[in-house]
Order: C-alpha cells, then structure tokens, then sequence
C-alpha cells in the first residue's frame, strides 16, 4: 500500500474517532447537566415542598462545600416553599394566650317566651309588659388555643369575663347592672378577613325591682341571674383590631326566689327575654404574635 494511501485512511480514522468523542462527550455533558438541575425542577412538588423543602435547605446547609453555591441553592429552595405555602394571616389574629380588650352594645327591643320552657315544663308564654334593654359590655378576652379543626369547623376557643350596665328605656324598671362569664366559638377559614361567631354568657345581676311596688309582670327582686347568646360575624382590619355585629338574646330572671314557698306566696317571677342586633370592638392587648407558623 503506498503511502499516500496510509495516509489518507489514517485521517479518515481520526475524523471518525474525533466525530465519536464529540458526541460521547456531548451525551456525558448532558446527562450531568441534567441530574445537576433536578433538585431544582423535579423535586420541588407543590404537593411535598412542606415536607421536603426544609431537609432539603437543612442538606444543602451541611454539605455543600461551596459557600456561595450553598447560600443561592438556599435561597432558591427557601423562596419556592415560600410561594408554594402561602402564611395564613389569622394565625396572627386568633393564638393561644392572646388576650384583647372588648367593647360591645346591643339594641334588644324583641320580646319574646323564654327559649327553654320546655326544661321547665312552662308554656311558651310571652307578657302584657314589654321590655327594651340596651346593655353595654366591657370585657377581657382570653384566646384558649390556636387554630384547629377540619374545614368549616377550624377556629378556636375564647374565655370572656364581662361587666354590663343595661339602659332600660322601656319597661318600669330603669337600669340592670350583671358580671358574666362567657365562652365563644371563633370559626376562621384561612386569610379570611370575616369570621362567624357563637357565644354564651352567664352571670348575676342587680335590677331596681318593681314588683314589690305592685307593678304587674315586673320583676320579683334586685338579685337576679342572667343569660345571653349571641352570633354574628367578626371582621379584623389587622391583628390588633376587629369589629363585630351580630343577633343577641338576654334573659334576666330571679329563678323564682322572689315567689317563696306556700302559703307566704311572695312576689311571682315573670322574668325578661328580648332579643336584638349587638356591635362590638375588639383590640388586642399588649405586642403582636412573635412567631406565626403557616398551615
């Protein structure tokens, strides 16, 4: 074979070996450049990213050797689980130990039987004599837990402690001083602004009693019992404060102390029960929450 011919083959045979390193070299690259990006793109799951994403931060934090490669990976998992979780704001509204400052009012002009004759064994039966009561309350709100519960049912607890002074604008009596004790449902959905309510109140009271003066279907006594429900709706403009409306009912009686037993008859109980719209303020009491955890 001359040698111009060797020549020419052995090109031939370098060009084609060139050619097939290239393109291992290429397939090599590309498969590094691939498993290198993963922990970016296919890892970071909008349905796991809470229950990864911060082992992963805990990892990259430990084991990479490159300083700043290890803050931008950080970074970049750290900003993902932040979108991918959004923060619910009312975890910074209803928390365990929070305690608040309440204001309410109501307008109670409705007269109406006592809602539990039936545990009595009374009829529903409302008086001749009708009754407005206007109660203002100030209160101290303790949050019992934070926010829990499936669905419709999430909220918490409060401890409320109350002091009320009612105006009675018609009815011969003229004022109704009471301190209740009251526990409310607060049912928060996430980042909602407006939250349902339920609550109930007990307590004792002191009423300027005209029944003993002799007007019919007034009150027996001074000392009474009282209690009060209440729903409606609470709006927080931010975490400290929050207004509120609602429907309230009250019942003030002396659970027949005033009548006494027979022959000395006393003075009978008649007792009042209204209903009507309630408003309240609420302001949150010393710092906000130092720490929210999103759920």
């Amino acid at each position: 074979m001359s040698q111009a011919r060797r020549s020419t083959i052995s090109f031939q045979r370098t060009r084609k070996f060139r050619v097939l390193l290239g393109f291992v070299l290429l397939v090599v690259a590309h498969s590094g450049f691939s498993q290198r990006s993963s922990p970016f793109i296919d890892q970071v799951h909008p349905l796991d990213v809470r229950q990864t994403t911060q082992s992963r931060v805990a990892d990259s934090r430990t084991n990479v050797g490159d300083v700043s490669a290890g803050d931008s990976t950080n970074a970049v998992l750290e900003q993902t689980f932040i979108r991918s979780t959004p923060l619910d704001l009312n975890r910074d509204i209803y928390y365990k130990n929070k305690l608040e400052f309440a204001f309410d009012v109501g307008w109670l002009p409705i007269n109406i039987p006592f809602p539990f004759d039936f545990m009595t064994g009374d009829n529903y039966n409302s008086y001749p004599l009708k009754y407005t009561l206007v109660p203002v309350m100030v209160s101290l709100r303790w949050h019992l837990g934070d926010l829990k519960g499936p669905w419709a049912l999430r909220g918490n607890w409060d401890l409320t402690a109350s002091g009320s002074v009612a105006a009675i604008p018609r009815g011969p009596e003229t004022r109704y001083f009471a301190y209740m004790m009251a526990m409310r449902r607060n049912f928060v959905q996430r980042n909602w602004k407006a939250s349902p309510y339920f609550d109930w109140r007990a307590g004792l009271g002191n009423i300027d009693a005209k029944g003993p003066d002799g007007v019919k279907y007034a009150q027996g006594q001074d000392f009474t019992f009282t209690l009060s429900m209440a729903s409606g709706v609470r709006y927080n403009f931010n975490s400290r404060y929050g207004i509120s409306a609602g429907l309230g009912w009250m019942h003030i009686s002396n659970a027949n102390l005033s009548q006494g037993p027979p022959p000395h008859w006393g003075i009978r109980n008649y007792g009042i029960n209204v209903v009507g719209p309630t408003f309240g303020l609420d302001v949150r009491l010393g710092g906000p929450k130092k720490h929210s955890e999103a759920r």
